[in-house]
């Protein structure tokens, strides 16, 4: 029997270390867990996908993924140019797959675009986001939505229900297998035992249990 394998990759201004309890479940269930490292705020979308590649490349058998906010986009981005042999299973934590209103409302400030960076004003929901160029998702895909904020003044410039970054509508992608609402928030998601059990329910089953 192969090795399982599970690569994760970090959301916008966040680092290895925010999915860590989601890589100690996994890999107490049998998984060889790596997590992805890159500059999230320092360049664009298509230069930041050359970060997975060695990883990807240098895993040998099955390769499932779980990912966080903008880490899902990335995840799309390099998935639509390459694919591994052996190709599993992906969870997708609050994506903007659709974008975020966000973006597009607060995108004019200096300090918001110096702390999202180049990758992060790609996340619109205009005809020029860098969204708008990936195809479907033709693989096994489950995405979970939080449906609660922390921060009451973002959730009032996106449309409910949300998670304070973004909105339940927005986290859906063609060709989806499975989707779940959780009342989780958008930055503290991963660490929250509900998606994590679910994160490990889908992987091991292609769906979300209920």
């Amino acid at each position: 029997m192969s090795t399982r394998n599970a690569i994760l990759i970090h959301g916008l201004a966040r680092g290895p270390s925010s999915l860590w309890l989601v890589g100690l479940a996994l890999a107490r269930r049998g998984w060889n867990v790596q997590r992805v490292r890159y500059p999230s705020t320092r360049a664009p979308l298509d230069e930041l996908i050359a970060h997975l590649h060695p990883i990807v490349t240098q895993t040998d058998g099955p390769v499932d993924f779980v990912t966080h906010s903008m880490g899902g986009i990335l995840l799309r981005a390099y998935l639509a140019q390459e694919r591994p042999a052996d190709m599993g299973r992906v969870v997708m934590m609050a994506p903007p797959n659709q974008g975020s209103e966000l973006v597009d409302r607060l995108g004019g400030l200096a300090p918001y675009r110096w702390i999202n960076g180049p990758a992060g004003m790609q996340l619109g929901t205009d005809e020029a986001s860098f969204l708008r160029g990936l195809p479907p998702v033709d693989y096994p895909v489950g995405v979970i939505a939080g449906s609660s904020s922390a921060n009451p003044l973002s959730a009032q410039l996106l449309p409910k229900p949300n998670d304070g970054k973004v909105s339940v509508a927005s986290t859906h992608v063609q060709g989806e297998t499975d989707h779940l609402t959780l009342p989780v928030t958008h930055t503290y998601m991963m660490n929250n035992p509900a998606v994590i059990r679910q994160i490990a329910y889908f992987l091991e089953n292609s769906r979300f249990s209920r």
